[in-house]
Formats: structure tokens, C-alpha cells, sequence
């Protein structure tokens, strides 16, 4: 099998190559730099075959895709900076790369007549309530324009294909680029006291559990839409940010506050990111281990960069 990946010079596609080839599976990464650009870390991604690919050009992944001919495509390809994507001169570049460029790779997916695994967002709905979001929801409601972009991504690929994977996911961490542990755990050497949100709720998702489920899925045909988190409950940003001081040692003081309180983001934030990952198993899948156990893991590997 051979298996496109795009955006591996981030969190999420570094490590879905490394996954790829742990399996003996035929990787090709792709990423905007002419070479790959992620962290050198001697890992397999460094050393698999990369192309520079913008996807906001069509014509650029249409001839990429029909020159490799993939088995498959996963899409980790992304605007992901929420907060930036709000600003007027910026919302046009995002709207091209999670929206029009999604909807040019499905494109050429359909065209070679492979399947296509597209990572979205929590960020889809709404965020109010406090039941977990159901995978086949339809009811949309992003409350910022990074949802609204992801949001049109997934109905481009729902519009041009027929065998695809739409596979949500929330409050993301790896070891390749930057994210909230890592945030968290600089700020933590360096105050007293952190202030936190107590009133947003969801589940960490750490990208190397991940990218196991996401290689297992692609090859299958168990086609539809998903949710995919870490498991071991809901939680804050607040409780999130203690059991990484726990782990890491730290003493810092974290104090929680309300999104209100907080006040600092552009963008607004959902309150509720529960995501319900029934499904996964009920289509035979092996969930992820719990966040606590992925931290414990993750939290050795990140102080020591």
C-alpha cells in the first residue's frame, strides 16, 4: 500500500510517517518547503520521500497525486494558528489552505479513484452544551472562522468522494512543533503562577496514539465520519495544565479562571468539546490509552529537546 501524507513537517504527519514506516508501509510526505522542514530527530520521516506541495495550487496537487498515484491519502495539511486566522488580511490564505486546498486534494483523490482520510475539528459545532458530540452530528455551528474553514473541508471531501474518513479531534500534542503541553511546561519554569480556564472541557489528544489508529483505519474500508481523542475522561484546560505540573515535577501554583476572566483570545473558544468516540470501537477499532497515560509518556520526551 501507498499512502500520501501531507502537513508532516507537523505534529500529526511526523508522526503518522514514523507510523507508516514502523509498519513496513510505503510512505511519501509532503509539506509547503521545497525539503522537509519538521524536527531532525533521526527519526524515519527525515529519511522517507518528500515533495514541496502547495495545496492552495490546484494544478500543483493534481499532478502530484496522479504522478504518485497513492493508495491513499491522509490529509494532515492545515491552517491551525485559530486566533491569527481571525484577522481580515489573513482569513483569504486560511480559507485556501483548509477549505479550497482540501477540497483540490479530494479532487484528485476521486480522479485516481483512492480514498482519503481528512483530520477536522471539535471546532465544527457549536461548543455549547455538555453532551458529547455525536461523529454522524450534522449539527454545524462554528462559532470561529477556523471552525468555518474546517467545516468546509470536510464537505469538500464529503462532496468529492465516496470512500473517506472524516476523523475529528481536539486539544492535540506531539513532539514536533508546538502545542499547549509544551506552552504549559515553559511557562511553568519560568512563573509562580499560571492562570487557566476551568469552563472549556474536552479530552487531549496526543498525535503519536494517533497516528496508530489513523494507520489502522486507513486500511480498512469502514468509511464514514469519527471522533478520536485520547481516553480518560473530560476534563479542563485547568485540570489538563495540573497533571502536567504533576508529571513534569513542578510547583507552579495554577489557578483557575473562566474564558471570561481569561479574556486574552481573538478567536472565540468552545466551551464544549466533548467528543463521543463510541463509535470507534463499535466499528472495531482499539481506542486510544488515556491522556494521563499518554502525558507520562509524552512529558519525558519533550523536556528532554
Amino acid at each position: 500500500m501507498k499512502i500520501l501524507v501531507t502537513g508532516v513537517a507537523g505534529q500529526l504527519g511526523h508522526d503518522v510517517m514514523n507510523e507508516l514506516a514502523k509498519r513496513g508501509i510505503e510512505g511519501i510526505g509532503s509539506d509547503l518547503a521545497p525539503e522537509y522542514s519538521g524536527e531532525a530527530d533521526g527519526s524515519p520521516v527525515t529519511k522517507m520521500p518528500y515533495f514541496g506541495l502547495d495545496i492552495t495550487d490546484e494544478a500543483a496537487v493534481k499532478k502530484l497525486i496522479s504522478d504518485i498515484k497513492p493508495d491513499a491519502v491522509i490529509h494532515c495539511a492545515a491552517w491551525t494558528a485559530v486566533d491569527l486566522a481571525e484577522d481580515e488580511d489573513k482569513k483569504e490564505k486560511v480559507r485556501a489552505i483548509n477549505a479550497k486546498g482540501t477540497g483540490y486534494i479530494a479532487g484528485a483523490v476521486a480522479d485516481i479513484g483512492a480514498k482519503m482520510l481528512y483530520i477536522s475539528t471539535d471546532y465544527v459545532f457549536g461548543g455549547q452544551g455538555d453532551e458529547p458530540w455525536d461523529p454522524d452530528c450534522r449539527d454545524y455551528a462554528p462559532i470561529n472562522f477556523y471552525g468555518q474553514t474546517k467545516l468546509e473541508g470536510e464537505l469538500a471531501v464529503a462532496k468529492a468522494l465516496d470512500k473517506f474518513f472524516i476523523v475529528r479531534i481536539a486539544w492535540v500534542f506531539g513532539k514536533n512543533g508546538k502545542n499547549f503541553v509544551k506552552t504549559m511546561l515553559n511557562v511553568g519554569k519560568t512563573h509562580e503562577e499560571v492562570r487557566v480556564v476551568n469552563d472549556q472541557i474536552g479530552t487531549p489528544t496526543y498525535t503519536l496514539d494517533l497516528a496508530r489508529l489513523l494507520v489502522d483505519m486507513i486500511q480498512t474500508e469502514k468509511y464514514g465520519y469519527y471522533h478520536a481523542t485520547n481516553e480518560g475522561g473530560y476534563i479542563s484546560w485547568y485540570d489538563f495544565t495540573r497533571e502536567i505540573y504533576r508529571i513534569a515535577g513542578l510547583n507552579t501554583k495554577v489557578t483557575p479562571v473562566t474564558t471570561a476572566e481569561y479574556g486574552l483570545s481573538k478567536a472565540a473558544r468552545p466551551f464544549n468539546s466533548r467528543l463521543d468516540k463510541g463509535k470507534l470501537v463499535k466499528m472495531g477499532f482499539e481506542p486510544l490509552p488515556t491522556w494521563q497515560d499518554a502525558l507520562e509518556r509524552y512529558i519525558p520526551l519533550v523536556e528532554e529537546i
